[in-house]
């Protein structure tokens, strides 16, 4: 593709879904979703967004399932040639941010060299559904800052930041984790941090939202008794114990507890 030799009268909107929750979703997204011709989204996109789309609008899912199916991120690319020649909006809603973990701007990218105009509307990423459990990602003379990062690279590895983000004084937040809880523990168990706070929290956002809260070392042990799995995000650090109302969480594992839905709500 080269935009010199190819241009369409056509706009790319990369839009963040948000993590799950429809009415998390930004002003903006929802009047460019009330004028699209073609939307491209994702198996976390909740499905009521595109009930937002115009009749007309042409509807595609390219999900990626974690471990599971999932649409070729070229297959994707040719998708956005293909309807660009059409003209017209297309969306390519993610869940989340479009940016943080999803490959948003590779597929901006693509659209520059096609020549076409990108525009790039921000989503709530799902780490931000700490705060809908209780627990901060920062708290004064707590957590430094955050540090986000991918339980599994390109190659399938867990990231190597995580003994540098083990360093700091800030919290810590996995995505893309779940098949790497007992390497995460280990990780942590190896440097004599084993009983720093941590949660896991799926599906958040949602009424069927669930969470459990212990120690880094037990992560492995809470996810096969609560039944947790993908999509889920894991917060490690003293957030964790602060959130859930000062009791350090260290002190378990007897500690561990699990909600959902409105029950594992800020007000708890």
């Amino acid at each position: 593709m080269n935009s010199s030799e190819t241009s369409f009268r056509a706009e790319l909107v990369l839009m963040g879904a948000g993590p799950g929750d429809p009415e998390l979703l930004t002003v903006k997204a929802w009047k460019v979703l009330a004028r699209a011709d073609v939307i491209l989204y994702d198996h976390l996109a909740n499905p009521a967004l595109l009930e937002l789309a115009p009749a007309g609008c042409e509807r595609i899912c390219v999900g990626k399932e974690p471990y599971g199916l999932s649409t070729p991120q070229e297959m994707i690319h040719a998708l956005i040639e293909e309807k660009a020649r059409r003209g017209g909006t297309i969306v390519r809603l993610k869940g989340g941010d479009p940016f943080i973990f999803g490959r948003g701007f590779e597929e901006v990218l693509v659209a520059r060299e096609l020549g076409l105009k990108v525009t790039y509307i921000p989503g709530i990423t799902s780490m931000q559904t700490s705060g809908l459990c209780g627990i901060p990602l920062t708290h004064r003379g707590v957590s430094d800052g955050i540090w986000m990062l991918t339980g599994t690279k390109q190659d399938g590895a867990l990231s190597a930041d995580l003994r540098l983000a083990m360093k700091s004084r800030s919290t810590v937040v996995i995505y893309m984790g779940m098949k790497k809880l007992r390497e995460i523990a280990d990780t942590y168990i190896k440097k004599g941090l084993g009983e720093v706070p941590a949660a896991i929290i799926q599906h958040g956002s949602l009424p069927h939202q669930r969470m459990a809260v212990g120690v880094v070392a037990g992560l492995p042990k809470m996810a096969e008794e609560y039944r947790l799995a993908h999509p889920a995000v894991i917060v490690i650090g003293e957030v964790v114990a602060v959130g859930r109302g000062g009791v350090k969480a260290r002190t378990a594992p007897e500690g561990w507890c699990v909600a959902s839905g409105a029950e594992s709500g800020a007000a708890r």
